[in-house]
């Protein structure tokens, strides 16, 4: 499964408003600055992360945003679900009518428990286990470095 950029940028966001909280509001500005995000997508995500109360808005020259509540009440799967379109690794496993071989798939349990192993993560995981994880303490003064896991290559012959 690979998170669309709304979810990666919307969690980052969330972070960064975790990394000043009880502080006061920050500015989009700055938060586009610190997190290297577009304005105009940071506006985008803003939205669905005010509706689902995680965050509040600060008119005026000082204004800006910040968190609702402590990081530490604000799970990752939180954020991610109202950030998310589609959030599993396969169609069936949200819809059992896309798929005719459903009731004989042996590989379908496999894709559940993989998910349900991720979805545990994401619940477990508060923004302020995030902040506080050795790599989170390690990426502030440096971009985060990209983590890409691949399948192993085949031998060459």
């Amino acid at each position: 499964m690979k998170l669309s950029t709304r979810g990666r940028y919307g969690t980052r966001l969330m972070l960064e408003l975790a990394k000043h909280y009880g502080k006061g509001p920050i500015s989009m500005s700055d938060i586009s600055k610190n997190q290297k995000i577009p304005v105009k997508y940071l506006e985008q995500l803003i939205i669905p992360l005010k509706k689902a109360k995680f965050i509040t808005s600060v008119r005026g020259p000082k204004g800006g945003h910040m968190l609702t509540k402590a990081p530490q009440d604000i799970s990752v799967w939180e954020v991610l679900l109202h950030l998310e379109s589609k959030f599993t690794f396969v169609d069936c496993l949200a819809d059992e009518t896309c798929c005719d071989s459903i009731a004989a798939c042996p590989i379908r349990s496999v894709w559940g428990k993989a998910f349900d192993s991720m979805k545990t993560i994401f619940m477990d995981t508060t923004l302020l286990d995030v902040l506080n994880s050795p790599d989170s303490r390690k990426a502030k003064s440096s971009p985060i470095p990209a983590r890409g896991f691949r399948m192993r290559e085949r031998a060459q012959t």
